[in-house]
């Protein structure tokens, strides 16, 4: 039998995936993560936005196209929302939610809605059975701090970590040239009383590219940034949350810190990693956003000078405190996300500029239209033409070039 696992939304819902499709192989099915013909489709669904849920089921549809008599399995985080539309679907075997992701691969033969009892304690799933050059591990789930606009911890769970010594044991087995440490709260890590900087030092002796998921604010102080500095190969990238800022808009969406606070973090960072890629997620037209709460977050894009922006309109969650806030109208919102996407344009083209000339370490993941492709350290996405796929390169960063920059490899003289 043919089985297509195909994953939406974030890099944990990937990490959950790659298990699957491991289980999967070792119980002789072929697989594939490509949306193809097969003649099973297990699909890992996604509840962040209601964009999100909506291509989630829109993906039924298209496995339905490609081989009208399969059967499809519903998994992670909008059927655990809500199973029902995805149950209602002409080719719906099975609806599972968020928890026991690692027995799918033995209910294969299991109908009609199954979710799974909240998890009480990290459930450990098989690592990934194919090899990239970047590796995804996962190391935290779950999440405690109920953003006013979040559905997620009411999905997920309350949060729950790994161990140390698990997740060396992983990334020992793994080839990749790079590992990231993710988790729906990374900075939650806290597996008995050891939190994110003890893993972090954990890593001491790990010869890979060490690089981080998504942070919030609280955890980034010298402590962790010291263990990150004393890592062999730390890829000095920071994705460091924002969403909006505003005081007044940050105290609405219950983010625990002010927009001062969050450029004193910054400014730590780059104390430690003058060249650190410094990325953010902000939301446009949260309910209460004013034109001037708007301005406040556009100033400080251009203070903390990020070297890019994942920016989206609000998307109003049924089950959400935000949810019974008056909704801005749709025009308004996505004003505010183009001129955002301006910024975003400009921060970018200025962080490549700063880099120019820069010797760095590039992991390359593809070859794409002639070139190599792949990341540097502070995640500028890097073109070589000569280069071997999975290794790390050192370069010379030439030129600003299509989505990022063209590099040539550095040659010790």
């Amino acid at each position: 039998m043919k089985v297509c696992v195909f994953t939406l939304g974030c890099k944990v819902n990937a990490s959950e995936s790659d298990s699957i499709v491991r289980d999967l192989i070792e119980r002789g099915y072929e697989v594939t993560e490509e949306l193809e013909k097969a003649d099973l489709y297990i699909i890992n669904t996604c509840a962040v936005t209601a964009e999100a849920e909506k291509k989630s089921r829109q993906t039924a549809a298209r496995a339905a196209k490609l081989n009208p008599n399969a059967k499809i399995i519903f998994t992670g985080c909008a059927c655990q929302k809500d199973p029902a539309p995805f149950s209602a679907k002409k080719n719906a075997q099975l609806v599972t939610g968020v928890f026991g992701k690692g027995k799918i691969a033995t209910m294969l033969e299991r109908e009609g809605v199954c979710l799974s009892p909240e998890d009480r304690e990290f459930e450990e799933l098989l690592p990934p059975l194919s090899e990239r050059a970047r590796s995804y591990i996962k190391v935290q789930d779950g999440c405690n701090n109920f953003c006013s606009y979040c559905i997620i911890p009411y999905l997920r769970g309350r949060t729950r970590s790994r161990s140390p010594e698990s997740v060396l044991k992983e990334i020992a087995a793994l080839s990749s040239a790079e590992i990231v440490l993710n988790g729906i709260n990374l900075s939650a890590y806290d597996y008995r009383g050891k939190k994110l900087k003890d893993l972090v030092a954990a890593l001491k002796d790990v010869d890979k590219r060490v690089r981080l998921g998504s942070l919030e604010v609280n955890v980034v102080d010298g402590e962790l940034l010291e263990a990150l500095s004393s890592l062999k190969d730390f890829a000095p990238q920071f994705h460091l949350s924002l969403q909006s800022g505003s005081d007044a808009v940050l105290k609405k969406m219950n983010r625990h810190y002010t927009a001062e606070e969050y450029l004193e973090k910054v400014r730590l960072i780059r104390s430690f990693f003058p060249f650190a890629g410094i990325t953010t997620d902000i939301i446009a037209g949260f309910p209460t956003e004013t034109e001037e709460n708007f301005q406040e977050t556009l100033r400080l894009v251009d203070s903390a000078e990020f070297s890019d922006i994942h920016c989206f309109c609000y998307s109003p969650r049924s089950g959400t405190v935000a949810y019974k806030m008056p909704d801005l109208p749709a025009e308004i919102k996505r004003e505010r996300l183009d001129r955002l996407m301006e910024k975003k344009t400009v921060c970018r083209a200025r962080f490549e500029e700063k880099n120019l000339l820069r010797r760095e370490e590039v992991v390359v993941e593809e070859l794409s239209d002639g070139y190599f492709v792949g990341y540097t350290g502070n995640y500028l996405r890097a073109y070589l033409k000569e280069a071997l796929p999975y290794q790390k390169v050192s370069v010379i960063i030439k030129k600003r070039f299509k989505d990022g920059v063209l590099c040539e490899k550095y040659e010790e003289e």
